[in-house]
């Protein structure tokens, strides 16, 4: 038994297969879905197991991948070709090189040809790029989050971050930033929070422009904060739409971190940007039922709202009445006294804003608060 246990674990070895993959037989793109699966049902060491098993195996696929095509390359024919693809690619064919063969078109199933620009050598390195799995990173990150280990998944998510270019699914980097960003704030790291957030909001997207690229045009935002100012909350909301949702819960966190930190110009550029967001959304969404809604005030949108589950929830969700508070509160620290007394009246005459229409109504106008507890 023991000598048939350990050619077994030999064969494993040789293979490159992990041993849960030996277990089941099954392709680490598959384990990576089991544990998904596993987490999700609260088995958490079983599902980083799972997460393991994948990386493990999407490794050893691409070393076989490049131990092939470093062997066909290394005969005296192929050295002859030089680092010409194209003719490493007709020996290929000739030679009848199945292994090598299948090495370079899953390569470039994964990577276009551009990307190796006619190269062997260039093609090797990306084989070896590849071995990189950003998804089974980001998993091991979430199962270890399950179990409280912060500073753990917070290795995981940053070598997801650090293999982020080999994501499949397009935005995918910027849920790792989110979760890179709670666990500073959790630990109160918060310069390296600020920092991520930040990230998030101008940091280049898949379109290669900044996630938030209203965000980045300064002199519109200067104008939007000057209209705000001078003509109102209402006016504003009714002038500006702004439905970027990626960077939403971004703005909102650095607006309740920037005006707890007493740097209420720049908080109340955020909290704008988060505000109207939340309301472009809500109003959005009530003109594809009542196509000639006109915005005119909060109290009329939340007539039209509130009878809604699902936008109470996206409310509840996107902490719309606490960002109403405190962006109230930030627009009154810098003066802006026209706008930060509409959202605080709209607060304190709203039944249903909670905690914040109760501190609303407890002053006639919006006030600062100490720093600790602001932050969600």
């Amino acid at each position: 038994m023991k000598i048939v246990t350990c050619g077994c674990i030999l064969i494993l070895l040789a293979s490159g297969l992990s041993w849960g993959q030996w277990q089941t037989g099954r392709p680490w793109w598959y384990r990576l879905e089991e544990g998904k699966l596993l987490l999700r049902s609260g088995a958490y060491g079983n599902a980083l197991i799972a997460f393991e098993d994948a990386r493990r195996g999407r490794h050893a696929q691409f070393t076989r991948m490049e131990e092939d095509l470093i062997r066909l390359l290394s005969t005296p024919e192929a050295r002859l070709l030089g680092d010409s693809l194209y003719f490493i690619e007709q020996y290929i064919a000739f030679r009848n090189e199945t292994a090598a063969a299948a090495a370079l078109a899953y390569l470039f199933h994964r990577v276009p040809r551009t990307a190796v620009g006619g190269s062997a050598t260039r093609a090797l390195e990306e084989i070896d790029r590849l071995k990189g799995f950003p998804e089974a990173e980001f998993w091991m990150g979430e199962a270890f989050m399950a179990e409280g280990e912060l500073l753990l998944a917070l290795r995981q998510y940053e070598r997801a971050w650090e293999y982020r270019a080999l994501l499949e699914t397009p935005g995918f980097d910027t849920e790792i930033l989110y979760r890179m960003t709670d666990i500073h704030r959790m630990r109160q790291d918060y310069p390296e929070m600020e920092r991520l957030a930040n990230e998030i909001i101008t940091g280049a997207g898949p379109s290669g422009l900044p996630r938030d690229d209203l965000w980045t045009m300064v002199h519109l935002r200067a104008a939007m904060a000057r209209l705000l100012e001078t003509e109102g909350a209402y006016r504003f909301l009714e002038l500006y739409r702004h439905n970027n949702m990626v960077t939403e819960r971004a703005h909102r966190l650095l607006g309740f971190f920037l005006h707890a930190t007493s740097r209420d110009i720049t908080a109340v550029d955020h909290l704008m940007f988060a505000f109207l967001i939340q309301n472009t959304v809500l109003i959005d969404y009530v003109i594809r039922r009542q196509f000639d809604f006109a915005f005119t005030t909060l109290d009329d949108l939340m007539e039209r709202v509130l009878s809604r589950p699902a936008l109470v929830d996206f409310m509840e969700e996107t902490e719309y009445f606490r960002t109403a508070f405190y962006f109230s509160a930030a627009l009154y620290a810098t003066g802006r006294t026209v706008p930060a007394m509409q959202l605080w009246t709209f607060l304190a005459q709203n039944a249903h804003a909670g905690v914040w229409g109760e501190r609303a109504r407890r002053s006639p106008a919006p006030y600062l608060e100490a720093a600790v507890g602001l932050l969600p």
